[in-house]
């Protein structure tokens, strides 16, 4: 019985970082946890990238492209990148570039390394 209390108490002190770990874990995912957010920064880690190559590379709809281009772009996450004939491209910012090991163990996990 005093194990089952040991085991409650030990849940409380943890809670503490719980709480913590789940705020990160949340804030991130306000940013990277909208379908396609990944797979768009995923993609700009191999470098800048044109709109139309990543709606014809990912297979996303251009309107939820658009979407989430802007939601990355104001979250600091990508830039947009000044380009002739009214192009767009796009590239990671460093605080992109941050989700690169975040991104590469999701692939493991996703392949069933993880």
């Amino acid at each position: 019985m005093s194990g089952g209390d040991g085991a409650s108490d030990g849940a409380g002190v943890d809670q503490g970082s719980d709480d913590a770990r789940a705020s990160g874990l949340g804030a991130a995912l306000e940013v990277v946890g909208a379908r396609w957010a990944l797979l768009i920064a995923e993609r700009l880690l191999d470098g800048p990238q044109r709109y139309g190559d990543l709606q014809r590379e990912l297979g996303v709809p251009t309107n939820v492209l658009a979407t989430r281009l802007r939601e990355l772009e104001a979250a600091g996450v990508l830039r947009r990148l000044p380009l002739k004939h009214n192009t767009r491209a796009y590239a990671l910012t460093d605080r992109g570039l941050a989700l690169s090991e975040a991104i590469e163990a999701l692939a493991r996990w996703g392949d069933g390394e993880g």
